[in-house]
């Protein structure tokens, strides 16, 4: 056990290890953010920043010495570099989480022979090989770059009558899955919690609303079409956290369909599509990761309320925080970011029901 008092050091500087810090210092535990920038929304709210890039063996070393326990709070740290750190202190999430979550093609595999369903997917490295990866996936079909894409980045659709090696062009060029449509009703997480020891714990799912490959809005209790596959979903998530022997806050998205949940793909992470537990739920996500990383008893995940949604705040609309904050209802996130870019996070709202619908108190 890693007791209060500690230094938890976190790789990587977004808003999601903001929260994470911020969940910490609750704790009693100090936050080192090792990240490439010199200023970084989770360095502002941390105790201490290491401004290094993730490959720099020497400042990983000195980062590893000066905490007691690393975790990261984003899923495309390098792993190879690793090693400077897992044989100083511990690492949590261990490395092969990553190494299975940054290449889809292999999150794919990890997840079909753990027995997950997912949509029909064909594999192309060059030009040559997209005809035979769309071959597999049929068509419509969606090209998502191997690597490093998320958010709709490194994304093309292939619809009926396109060139899909124009439209592979489009998606970088680069080895990509293509990945067959796959007929839905909702867009549903899983998310679930951890131990050392292997106890688990899952949070109500969350229905997932994107837009334009962002996530809009994460509301709970989910729709009926969704609840009923919760359970198929729920055991997929944690055989997935058992084969990595996974220590931390863990993610999979599904669509719910009418042949039951299809794996879309995983997050070895906190996630936005559980940012409503700050206010919705016992423990945050952000708090039960801080726990199991240092081995503390996981929280309660269960709803602290009737019903919550959660609205990502992406560029200009994190600047009408003045009406958002006009709604006594509302909680209000905001990132600390200085640029308010298009499709850049950088805030979200929550507001919380506590009765149904109709009942007045």
């Amino acid at each position: 056990m890693i007791p209060p008092g500690s230094t938890i050091g976190i790789m990587g500087g977004g808003q999601l290890g903001r929260m994470l810090s911020l969940a910490a210092a609750q704790l009693g535990y100090r936050c080192h953010v090792l990240a490439p920038e010199a200023t970084s929304p989770a360095g502002e709210v941390s105790a201490e920043t290491t401004c290094a890039d993730y490959s720099d063996s020497a400042a990983l070393a000195a980062f590893a010495k000066a905490c007691d326990v690393v975790t990261y709070e984003w899923e495309n740290v390098p792993v190879a570099p690793l090693d400077c750190i897992a044989g100083i202190v511990p690492l949590r999430p261990s490395p092969r989480a990553l190494e299975v979550a940054q290449s889809r093609i292999d999150e794919k595999r990890f997840v079909t022979e753990l027995g997950g369903r997912t949509a029909p997917f064909g594999f192309a490295e060059t030009e040559a090989e997209v005809a035979a990866a769309m071959a597999v996936a049929g068509c419509p079909a969606i090209i998502k770059s191997n690597r490093m894409g998320y958010d709709g980045k490194g994304q093309a659709r292939v619809m009926p009558g396109d060139d899909p090696v124009a439209r592979w062009h489009e998606a970088g060029g680069v080895p990509a899955i293509i990945e067959g449509f796959v007929t839905f009703e909702a867009e549903f997480s899983v998310i679930l919690a951890r131990s050392p020891q292997g106890e688990i714990r899952f949070w109500d799912s969350a229905e997932n609303v994107h837009v334009g490959g962002i996530l809009d809005v994460s509301t709970v209790p989910a729709s009926a079409a969704i609840e009923t596959q919760v359970p198929a979903a729920r055991a997929l998530a944690a055989k997935v956290a058992e084969k990595l022997d996974y220590v931390g806050v863990l993610t999979l998205e599904f669509f719910a369909t009418a042949e039951g949940p299809v794996f879309n793909e995983m997050a070895p992470r906190v996630h936005n599509s559980g940012h409503w537990t700050i206010e919705g739920a016992f423990t945050s996500q952000f708090e039960n990761h801080i726990r199991a990383i240092c081995g503390l008893p996981l929280g309660e995940t269960a709803l602290a309320c009737h019903a919550a949604e959660m609205r990502n705040l992406i560029g200009e609309a994190a600047h009408g925080w003045p009406e958002l904050l006009g709604n006594p209802a509302n909680h209000l996130h905001l990132y600390g970011k200085h640029r308010a870019l298009p499709g850049r996070k950088m805030g979200h709202v929550t507001r919380i029901t506590l009765e149904p619908q109709g009942v007045q108190s």
